[in-house]
């Protein structure tokens, strides 16, 4: 959860102008930043939330097949697993029955198993995280519980983000289809693109 008592300054402006980009009046939006390894939710000024997660271990970048975590302008398009048990199993986004030992030392599970609840991402912006070969979506990227909650404040995964799983829960409850995802190594220096009205 929070480690901070202030919302970083890179934080709130890339979550106003992913609201503004979209047409919405309320700043309700989320926030990952790659460099720090933390995903912050937000609210408003004073309400908002930080969780530490696990982007790729092999950095930022769209390609598909690069395993590497997309940056830019997202939206949540599903959310999936709602009331599932922590450690629950998902494969192709359907619950299995089956539950993953959770492990908290920094260590590999047998298997990259996806947990507890999924919230999957579109991109939005052509040509970074949109089109053909680069898409988000059909990259199946998502933000997800993970068994290797050791391994969470590291780059570990393989393109998605992963969070500790009572704390994907948590930010599930907090946000709904539609609401804004911006990916960004460091949001302090993120450049805005001209179609957000900053150049």
């Amino acid at each position: 959860m929070n480690v901070t008592t202030e919302l970083p300054r890179g934080v709130r402006r890339l979550a106003r102008w992913a609201c503004l980009r979209l047409g919405r009046d309320q700043v309700d939006c989320v926030v990952v930043d790659v460099a720090e390894q933390r995903l912050y939710w937000m609210a408003s000024e004073t309400a908002w939330r930080s969780y530490p997660v696990s982007t790729a271990r092999a950095g930022v970048g769209s390609r598909e097949g690069s395993f590497r975590t997309p940056t830019g302008l997202h939206r949540v398009s599903e959310r999936i697993g709602a009331g599932a048990l922590p450690g629950s199993i998902f494969r192709g986004r359907r619950a299995t029955g089956e539950t993953a030992p959770i492990l908290t030392e920094p260590v590999p599970a047998e298997r990259d198993a996806v947990t507890t609840r999924i919230l999957r991402l579109d991109g939005l912006d052509p040509g970074r995280n949109r089109g053909a070969g680069i898409d988000t979506r059909e990259r199946y990227v998502y933000i997800h519980g993970t068994p290797e909650e050791g391994l969470i404040g590291t780059p570990a995964s393989i393109g998605c983000i992963r969070m500790r799983n009572a704390d994907v829960i948590d930010l599930f409850d907090r946000v709904a289809e539609g609401t804004p995802v911006v990916i960004a190594q460091e949001p302090d220096v993120f450049p805005l693109p001209a179609t957000w009205g900053c150049a």
